[in-house]
């Protein structure tokens, strides 16, 4: 499995695999950084990463670099039994490509709690496939969400304080 972007989500995602004997690839802008993943590639080896994915899962924030970063190209690289997981941002898929590959069985099937556009059309062609499954995206407002969310920035706050630094912060986009 690779997990592209290794924030909070991914390392959830990284967590709930533990104990199924997962071999797990993780993607992110900052390799160097590591992570809990068993190999850390950065995005400019994201293709070398999906020649060996089986399922892909994309929690990374939308940014430039983001934007479309699951292209035709991406799904060409994937195996024709990869099965792609959004639970990003709908951008980061290119929508049209995603459609094409299910459309010419380039890839398994889909799985989307995102969207582009969101919502989703009533008439959209993904919504047509068996393979494919589409949730809301509202997972994110759990009955903690703001205190857990008081918790990440008083402890950014006091790392800044402690350090005058502002890189590896908890949550943060670069």
């Amino acid at each position: 499995m690779t997990i592209v972007g290794l924030g909070a989500l991914g390392g959830g995602v990284v967590e709930r695999l533990q104990g199924f004997d997962v071999d797990t690839i993780g993607v992110r802008h900052s390799p160097e950084q590591g992570g809990p993943t068993d190999e850390v590639l950065g995005t400019d080896d994201l293709h070398g990463a999906l020649a060996r994915t089986d399922h892909l899962v994309l929690t990374v924030p939308l940014t430039d670099e983001t934007e479309g970063m699951i292209d035709a190209a991406a799904f060409d690289t994937l195996s024709s039994d990869a099965f792609v997981v959004n639970v990003a941002r709908g951008p980061v898929i290119d929508t049209d490509a995603l459609v094409s590959a299910l459309r010419s069985n380039a890839i398994g099937g889909a799985g989307l709690d995102v969207t582009d556009p969101e919502p989703l059309p009533e008439d959209h062609p993904l919504w047509g496939f068996e393979n494919v499954l589409i949730t809301p995206h509202n997972a994110g407002h759990t009955p903690k969400y703001y205190e857990r969310l008081a918790d990440i920035v008083a402890e950014n706050c006091r790392r800044v304080e402690e350090s005058g630094e502002y890189e590896g912060l908890r949550n943060q986009v670069v």
